[in-house]
């Protein structure tokens, strides 16, 4: 590999370092979601939106590089890119499993909601237009 690669590797090695603190913050917030820890999720999440601009900046750097069409053509090139294509399939993975993990909770809080609303009394029990449960405050009472 030439002198003239060295910039294509340097991006190609931060890119994976990117990719590698991503999934890292992918795994934080599984257990911040677990463990249902907003302020960590918040932190997490702002972390994630600067890696993931460093990913694209470097991209961008990347697709910039007058060497980019030779350095495609070398073994090495391939090699670091299907690290890096792996990395990122791994990144998505970790991502849909956290979505999942929120989506599983938000089911979870809203079944409990349903049966709590139940347990209060059926007579004040109706549904919203989007069919959720919800309770019919009647007031303190008719007088006359």
């Amino acid at each position: 590999m030439s002198n003239a690669y060295s910039s294509i590797l340097t991006l190609l090695n931060e890119q994976e370092q990117h990719l590698d603190v991503l999934l890292l913050l992918l795994h934080r917030e599984l257990d911040a979601i677990r463990t249902r820890d907003v302020e960590t999720l918040k932190t997490n999440t702002d972390e994630k939106i600067q890696i993931l601009d460093l990913v694209q900046a470097t991209d961008e750097q990347l697709t910039a590089s007058p060497e980019l069409d030779a350095a495609k053509q070398q073994d090495w090139f391939k090699a670091h890119l299907q690290r890096l294509e792996e990395k990122l399939a791994q990144c998505k993975f970790q991502n849909q499993v956290n979505s999942q993990s929120v989506e599983q909770s938000q089911l979870v809080i809203e079944r409990f909601k349903t049966e709590l609303l139940q347990s209060r009394g059926r007579a004040g029990l109706t549904y919203t237009s989007k069919g959720k449960a919800a309770q019919v405050d009647k007031g303190p009472g008719i007088k006359a």
